[in-house]
């Protein structure tokens, strides 16, 4: 079966060319269900991993939930890239939204914190294949004048799981039970439906395959990369606890640095068959902008995955007003896009715009550093809709510079590129911000304390025994000497509010540490985006001074 029409190739006004758009939407549709699905659980259990980690009593452990996530979603990002260029983006698709359900189920029948951090390394092993083969179904869809247009529709998926995910994630985990399963089980149950339709609707509309591959799939490559990936992520995430110049920190460091080495040998003798092609990286825009995009998603992920604990934690809100709280994110992600976009498309420049987007993240990433226990929560708000919108400027234009400086036949391992560069910058900024975030706030809590021995109040409370006596407060008096109760945090919800301020300012202090060090990578990766001479995209047509649009899409197959 082949297509009759491509975009750009009939007339306007041709019932051909209508068909076929209307073709396009659906997929789209399609893409952004399972484009959605994966955003959404980054984001769905920031607001309820509080009680999920409660229930399960892992507060402490809650890192390697998103970590291990990640971790599979890196690996197998650059796997799905290169198998959908020998094998069809449609079979390969479907395959990523099977697993990726089959790891919602088994994450929602989780009883450890353990066994959910190993479900949700099954459900990252399917989110790789939906994040980065979304923006290669496009690529093989859409012409490169016409393609902003869309990709802005899928930062808008990321900026509406922004703020869906922590809504929802808190909404499911303020509710005791929903038809015989816990509240926050569901954050999980509710992938199966949209991965059924996302299934349905690729598996019966995608027929374009440009020209597929017919490469030995780099089996070598692939192994290589783990052995590299897997020793250095666990030492990022145990390093802050075990010190970086451990014996168990350098071992781990060193057989990462020697799966990098066997990666690099593999991928330069398996040539055009290699995960990531060694062309790709002859051209400065793709190497250097996929540096930039680590890391930002380091700095990102990281910053915001300790920005949930402090509106839950320190200022007290529930798992649904933490997520509303984020809604100023969301809005500045969608208004950046809706401003990205068009700009792109008919100027053909971008570097402005992204480095834009990196002084606006720096700024908010700093503000955010400033945060204490008494800051006002509209300052927050205000700090979160600047880092939105730098978000939405930067991530979106990344990719437009990536795809116009990979050719044709990497196209699906460049659009994978793309994914798995952010997401090991992710990965490792969630292990590191969340173990600097742990291994600091003992120490936080106890100088906290120390400095709350002169406060009239703080004094009668500690000095009145009704108040001593309770369950929670005693909690609260140990943590005076650094032992901070890290599994389990419910007893803030009762402690005295005297006993718990210390406490509070001390959690405060330990997230500013982290805010600070996102804010320096943000700093690096503006200067290092600096660096490149802008090629500029010819503009698309119709724009003032923009060319017809030429380009020709490959031949359709099944």
């Amino acid at each position: 079966m082949t297509d009759t029409a491509k975009p750009g190739s009939a007339t306007p006004d041709s019932g051909a060319d209508a068909v076929d758009r209307r073709r396009i939407r659906l997929i789209m549709t399609g893409l952004l269900l399972g484009l959605f699905m994966a955003a959404l659980d980054q984001t769905i259990i920031s607001a309820a991993l509080r009680t999920i980690a409660d229930d399960l009593n892992g507060l402490s452990e809650q890192a390697w939930a998103n970590t291990s996530y990640m971790i599979t979603s890196v690996i197998t990002t650059a796997l799905y890239g290169k198998l959908s260029d020998i094998y069809g983006r449609r079979p390969v698709y479907c395959t990523a939204v099977g697993i990726f359900v089959l790891g919602s189920v088994l994450c929602g029948l989780a009883q450890s914190m353990t066994t959910l951090a190993v479900f949700r390394g099954v459900q990252g092993i399917g989110a790789g294949g939906l994040m980065s083969l979304a923006f290669a179904i496009l690529t093989d869809l859409v012409p490169l004048a016409e393609r902003s247009r869309y990709q802005a529709w899928f930062g808008a998926v990321f900026g509406v799981s922004a703020v869906v995910g922590p809504v929802a994630g808190g909404f499911f985990a303020g509710l005791d039970s929903f038809l015989g399963a816990s509240g926050w089980r569901w954050a999980f149950f509710i992938n199966v439906p949209i991965g059924v339709a996302a299934a349905l609707i690729i598996a019966a509309l995608v027929r374009v395959q440009p020209g597929r591959a017919q490469h030995k799939f780099d089996i070598a490559g692939l192994l290589a990369l783990i052995a590299c990936l897997l020793p250095l992520l666990f030492a990022v995430e145990q390093g802050p606890a075990w010190g970086w110049t451990d014996a168990g920190t350098l071992v781990l460091f060193g057989l990462g640095a020697v799966g990098l080495v066997l990666f690099l040998l593999a991928q330069k003798r398996a040539a055009d068959a290699a995960l990531l092609p060694t062309p790709m990286f002859r051209n400065p825009l793709f190497s250097v902008y996929n540096g930039v995009n680590v890391l930002v998603g380091a700095a990102v992920f990281g910053a915001l995955s300790v920005l949930p604990l402090y509106l839950q934690m320190v200022k007290g809100l529930s798992p649904t007003q933490a997520g509303l709280m984020m809604l100023p994110q969301t809005l500045g992600i969608v208004a950046a896009g809706r401003i990205a976009g068009p700009y792109v498309t008919k100027s053909g420049r971008y570097k402005a715009v992204l480095l834009t987007g990196l002084v606006l993240m720096v700024v908010a990433t700093f503000w955010f550093g400033l945060l204490t226990a008494d800051t006002s929560l509209w300052q927050t708000g205000i700090a979160a809709g600047v880092m939105g919108f730098g978000i939405g400027l930067c991530w979106q234009v990344m990719l437009i510079a990536i795809q116009t400086g990979v050719a044709p036949q990497y196209m699906g391992a460049g659009m994978g590129s793309f994914t798995f560069f952010r997401q090991i910058g992710g990965t490792a900024g969630i292990a590191v911000f969340l173990s600097m975030f742990f291994g600091a706030v003992g120490e936080k809590v106890a100088a906290a304390y120390r400095g709350a021995a002169s406060d009239p109040e703080y004094t009668a409370a500690v000095n009145d025994p009704s108040v001593t006596g309770q369950a929670a407060n005693k909690v609260l008096l140990g943590a005076r000497d650094g032992d901070v109760p890290l599994d389990n945090s419910t007893f803030l919800d009762h402690a005295d509010p005297r006993l718990a301020k210390p406490f509070l300012e001390g959690m405060a202090e330990a997230m500013q540490t982290v805010f600070v060090v996102s804010g320096v990578m943000l700093l690096i990766a503006l200067v290092l985006a600096a660096v490149p001479k802008e090629k500029r995209r010819e503009p698309a047509a119709g724009a003032p001074g923009g060319a017809k649009e030429t380009g020709k899409q490959p031949a359709a197959k099944n």
